[in-house]
């Protein structure tokens, strides 16, 4: 789908480590196909949309490695649902998105991979599948049903491969447990991010699962050991592999902010702020379903209905932003980075997504001084 160029002027424009006042952007093709300073995007700019940020942060478009649900539908529901999904992120300036799946049977998560393969192929927000489950340990399961808990044997994981035809991004794997190694090869191999999450493996195991290729730890405290001085956990293993990006759900419950912070400090540049959004998110407080669990949401907080486990989020990834600089003391470009780069390259899409350098997506987030959104675009298209 084409669309006529667009050029963003008179921004504050933030990618990477730089700002540069009074900046234009233009997009082409769903690329950012130029970009310069003062008014000489006027230059050739007939027939070009033309949108004035007034001063505004213009930022990459945020990416989420890690979302369930928003407006009272779940990711593994269809495509009404999933439509629904991203119109609610997308107005929060998630612009590209990796659909989650809590656990369930094989069967049903090789129909929703082939859903999602289908989206992806035609709907540039969908960035492919994460399969949060169903291979985790039982005593760190969270809001995953024990029921449908299971070990990873080859045929699944193949399986599971063949379904998704090339769209599954992420696959969570508790590394303790028969099985999870020759898994965790295979996905590598498949050219899967796999990550470490929903574990009770120690230093030592969470270790050797980087060695093997593991790369990503998911909710980084959330769903394992914590730190301890003397049993430093699978938060500090995947501060010291430095191939390893840290997932952090930054909503205020799931996470103590000087934590966030200590997090930022301990692995500078591989902390990938995610949602872990479920379907309550920019819907109201009520009863929910994920995957096949109860869930009561109140005060914006989702709990299982038995046994109150934190059940996912309701957190939006500018809230994540706001929150990650203005009650972490994160600056602006790590918090932006760790919304944009960090997790693209977490992906393998670090060449284009993640910046707004030329030949990169055309995926923008105008930002007000409060850091409110005030404009999204998604593959040059303002959502």
């Amino acid at each position: 789908m084409s669309h006529a160029p667009v050029v963003i002027h008179s921004a504050r424009l933030l990618t990477g480590r730089e700002t540069t006042p009074d900046a234009w952007v233009r997009f082409e093709g769903g690329r950012v196909a130029a970009r310069g300073l003062g008014e000489s995007w006027r230059d050739g700019s007939a027939g070009v949309e033309s949108f004035d940020a007034a001063g505004g942060w213009l930022v990459p478009g945020f990416i989420d490695l890690h979302c369930h649900g928003a407006g009272g539908a779940a990711a593994d529901e269809g495509p009404e649902a999933i439509e629904r999904i991203l119109a609610v992120h997308s107005a929060h300036g998630t612009t590209r998105t990796v659909l989650s799946l809590v656990t369930a049977s094989i069967d049903d998560l090789a129909a929703q991979l082939g859903t999602i393969a289908e989206l992806g192929a035609s709907d540039p927000r969908v960035l492919g599948a994460h399969l949060e489950g169903p291979f985790l340990d039982h005593e760190f399961r969270g809001a995953h049903d024990p029921e449908l808990l299971r070990r990873a044997v080859p045929a699944d994981v193949e399986r599971l491969l063949e379904a998704s035809d090339g769209w599954l991004r992420q696959v969570t794997i508790a590394p303790e447990h028969d099985g999870a190694a020759e898994a965790i090869g295979a996905l590598v191999d498949a050219g899967v991010a796999v990550a470490v999450g929903h574990t009770g493996a120690d230093f030592d195991t969470a270790l050797r699962a980087f060695d093997a290729g593991a790369s990503i730890l998911t909710h980084a405290f959330n769903g394992m050991r914590g730190i301890h001085h003397r049993a430093p956990g699978p938060v500090v293993a995947a501060m010291r592999a430095d191939h390893v990006t840290l997932e952090i759900i930054n909503d205020g419950v799931h996470v103590h902010p000087d934590v966030v912070k200590l997090a930022f400090n301990g692995a500078p540049g591989r902390l990938a702020l995610i949602t872990d959004a479920m379907a309550a998110t920019g819907s109201a407080d009520g009863e929910y379903l994920l995957g096949s669990l109860e869930v009561v949401v109140v005060d914006g907080v989702a709990r299982l209905k038995h046994g109150g486990s934190i059940a996912g989020s309701t957190l939006t990834q500018d809230d994540a932003l706001r929150g990650a600089v203005l009650e972490c003391g994160i600056p602006l470009h790590e918090a932006v980075g760790a919304l944009t780069e960090t997790p693209a390259a977490a992906i393998g899409r670090e060449h284009d997504l993640g910046r707004l350098d030329a030949g990169y997506a055309a995926d923008a987030v105008l930002l007000d001084d409060e850091l409110v959104v005030q404009r999204v675009w998604s593959a040059g298209r303002a959502l």
